[in-house]
């Protein structure tokens, strides 16, 4: 018996030190992101761990300022900024909000409608289109870019501008139906009956009964919806280009100043203060929703 307990302990010790590590490993990052948007060094290089000594909220009010560092000397090679003057860290905040609120808007009523009449109705092709829906899933979205950037170009004449991007990223958004429609599967169709019964047609029990009793799918596609263009690098920097500086979502902001040989050194800990500055409303909206969240992914996943 005491060599099962101590056995059971010794186990349950190696698990718990294994998931503090995978934790550790995992929050690291973002303690060492944080630590960066204080950081100041007179060099106008980041080092790893920030001197505490000359923390300063600096970084912050450069995003929304434009300022220039006091260590940027001048005459300077990192006098020639592009970015500076009027800071175009709002502009980009305010473009990716406005495409994250839009695409969340019109991705979330497009996945809602097709997963309900995917769920409720039955109509010839519907399980081949589930079926085409799920083969098209296993390709990655970026394959398709040429083609997209062409028809942006050469089409509606949208290429290099954000509004390209609200186009491409609400076009296909019905296609994320099938957790939506787990969803309303689990929801029993008596009501629906008891509905028609009642002379309700079925626009009205979508949106009057159906839809009241979903909200935790519905905030789970709320949030999805919102949070996909929200950080979205790659479709953003190859519709909208790397020269429209003005058009410019804050991925690709955020990504020019970290990776630009010339200025990385002054704006590397400002991208650092962009960083926890551009997570903190999805963090807001993630901890509101929690409990809707969590209900809508396991309700969605009972049922295919």
């Amino acid at each position: 018996m005491k060599s099962q307990k101590a056995s059971k302990i010794i186990s349950l010790t190696i698990v718990y030190v294994i998931l503090a590590v995978c934790a550790i490993v995992w929050v690291l990052p973002f303690v060492w992101l944080i630590m960066q948007s204080f950081g100041y060094n007179a060099s106008g290089k980041s080092s790893f761990m920030p001197d505490w000594s000359t923390a300063t909220f600096a970084n912050y009010g450069y995003l929304f300022t434009g300022g220039t560092p006091d260590y940027q000397t001048t005459g300077s090679s990192l006098d020639i900024n592009p970015y500076n003057g009027l800071s175009y860290y709002l502009t980009w905040f305010l473009n990716t909000f406005v495409i994250a609120v839009i695409c969340c808007i019109i991705n979330t009523l497009f996945v809602l409608m097709v997963a309900y009449a995917m769920s409720r109705f039955r109509f010839k092709g519907r399980q081949m289109l589930m079926k085409l829906n799920l083969i098209l899933g296993m390709f990655p979205g970026f394959l398709g870019m040429i083609i997209m950037y062409w028809v942006m170009k050469e089409i509606f004449h949208l290429q290099g501008t954000f509004w390209a991007l609200i186009f491409i990223y609400s076009a296909g958004s019905g296609m994320g139906f099938f957790i939506s429609k787990g969803f309303f599967d689990t929801i029993s169709k008596s009501i629906d009956e008891a509905a028609q019964i009642d002379g309700a047609n079925k626009a009205q029990i979508f949106w009057n009964i159906i839809l009241p009793l979903s909200k935790p799918i519905v905030v789970y596609t709320i949030l999805t919806a919102f949070m996909s263009p929200w950080g979205d690098y790659i479709t953003s920097s190859y519709i909208i280009g790397l020269q429209n500086t003005s058009q410019w979502t804050i991925a690709i902001g955020l990504y020019k100043w970290a990776t630009d040989l010339n200025y990385a050194s002054v704006y590397y800990t400002r991208y650092a203060a962009g960083s926890v500055v551009i997570a903190v409303p999805l963090a807001i909206l993630f901890i509101a929703t929690q409990k809707y969240y969590v209900a809508g992914v396991t309700g969605g996943a009972v049922k295919g």
